[in-house]
């Protein structure tokens, strides 16, 4: 997909940093712009933002994990710009950082609010946006999409005392490759790509994590190119590499913390 300008882009999670990013880039290639978010405040502020920009927005306080409200966005969607392009699905990874700890710490009411921000989302934008974006491709030969699901390197190996985002990260990836199968097998002109972002939760990764502005970028790169995997961070294939080597060799699971430092995370 390289042609933006007048298509429209969905964002979800708009008001968080990366999701705002999002939102911004695709104002400046010219798209016209749905927002989703809970926080009505932010949301707002960023609306004005880019309305004063010239953008065409349309913004829409939303609970990404409740279904209703996702098939409500992408109604409001379609009677005001009749088509959707570019699906950004930016709900909240970082959602589960404070259930970090061992996996039978975090409460069932934890687990359950975390997953309905961090992966239901993404599922039901799954659902309600594909069928539409088929369809506008059925109605324009020329037509041109592609889906961003947001993840993190908790998809590629499962860190110690990260249950949820381990459980989060390796659904959102698997969701994305099933879906940009199942789109191939249609024959959809729809690509997707999976934004790998390093854990929210332990201050290093936070540090070492690029700008949201340059995710962003990367996203929008992916997009153009049609690369499924942004791993924005090299050791997230090291560590992904680890873990194949450990499934292949019979071994305990791997470690990235204790394993990829040389410590003893793995027994044998």
């Amino acid at each position: 997909m390289n042609d933006f300008a007048g298509r429209v882009a969905i964002v979800t999670g708009a008001a968080g940093a990366l999701g705002c990013e999002f939102a911004r880039q695709a104002a400046a290639l010219g798209m016209k712009l749905v927002l989703a978010d809970q926080d009505a405040a932010a949301l707002e502020r960023l609306t004005d933002t880019l309305l004063a920009s010239g953008a065409e927005v349309l913004a829409m306080v939303c609970d990404v994990g409740v279904c209703a409200h996702v098939e409500e966005l992408a109604d409001a969607a379609m009677i005001r710009f009749h088509g959707v392009h570019l699906l950004f699905n930016d709900g909240s990874t970082g959602a589960h950082a404070a259930a970090a700890g061992a996996a039978w710490d975090a409460s069932e009411a934890v687990w359950k609010s975390a997953l309905d921000a961090g992966l239901w989302g993404a599922i039901h934008a799954v659902r309600i946006f594909t069928p539409l974006m088929i369809e506008c491709a059925r109605r324009d030969a020329g037509y041109r999409g592609h889906i961003v699901n947001t993840a993190s390197v908790d998809g590629l190996a499962n860190a110690p005392a990260r249950a949820i985002g381990n459980v989060c990260g390796h659904a959102l990836l698997a969701l994305a490759e099933t879906l940009h199968h199942d789109l191939r097998r249609a024959a959809a002109p729809i690509g997707v790509s999976v934004l790998c972002l390093p854990p929210a939760s332990t201050g290093g990764a936070d540090a070492q994590r690029p700008p949201a502005a340059a995710l962003a970028g990367l996203a929008f790169d992916a997009v153009r190119s049609g690369a499924f995997y942004v791993p924005p961070q090299p050791q997230a294939l090291d560590a992904l590499e680890g873990r194949l080597r450990a499934i292949a060799d019979g071994r305990a699971p791997f470690d990235p913390g204790a394993d990829a430092a040389g410590g003893a995370g793995a027994a044998p």
